[in-house]
């Protein structure tokens, strides 16, 4: 898989399929699935994201393809060291209020996600706990922003936040390749 799928290409070949959300928020909720600890090699994800956003019909051949390339770019970027993991955001060139809105999208997909498969926060960490709260907060927010270089700044901060915080979550709840291999320490 050479080249990475963005937000456009993912938005429109779902929307050309009938469905209505967003790549952002079809992402998130991957990566809140992930994240939350649903193993890499369970094929579930399929009829939950059906569920949530396809009001439960199974998709066509070619939206299930751009879906299992999304969750295969996603496992992949999780997977790999050094913070690899890419929000499917709009490019930094599209308005600052549609890559607000977006992000708002992927954090609420995310927490979807994560609450599908994370029932029991009371077994996470106070981080893990800290960042949904932060991600609630996210979720909620509705004020439209200024083109401005501010607001540039604040949206950059908080789409790193988001991404640091997700990769946290799954650092601590997601499920690695080596699961049968657990108990042996890793040598590092």
């Amino acid at each position: 898989m050479d080249k990475q799928l963005d937000y456009d290409s993912v938005s429109n070949k779902l929307s050309q399929h009938g469905i209505i959300v967003d790549g952002a928020e079809v992402h998130g909720i991957l990566c809140g699935m992930l994240c939350g600890g649903m193993s890499l090699t369970d094929q579930k994800w399929l009829e939950a994201l059906s569920e949530t956003i396809n009001q439960g019909d199974t998709f066509n051949d070619q939206a299930t393809f751009t879906l299992n390339s999304l969750f295969n770019q996603t496992c992949q970027q999780l997977l790999e060291p050094e913070f690899a993991l890419q929000l499917l955001l709009p490019e930094d060139h599209a308005p600052i209020n549609d890559r607000g809105t977006a992000l708002i999208n992927w954090v609420q997909g995310f927490m979807l996600g994560f609450g599908l498969h994370q029932q029991d926060l009371m077994q996470c960490s106070e981080d893990v706990k800290e960042a949904l709260e932060d991600f609630a907060d996210i979720a909620r927010m509705e004020e439209p922003m200024e083109a401005d270089e501010e607001s540039e700044k604040a949206l950059f901060e908080v789409i790193e936040y988001v991404k640091v915080s997700a990769i946290l979550c799954f650092s601590e709840l997601g499920q690695s390749l080596l699961d049968d291999q657990q108990d042996t320490p890793s040598v590092h």
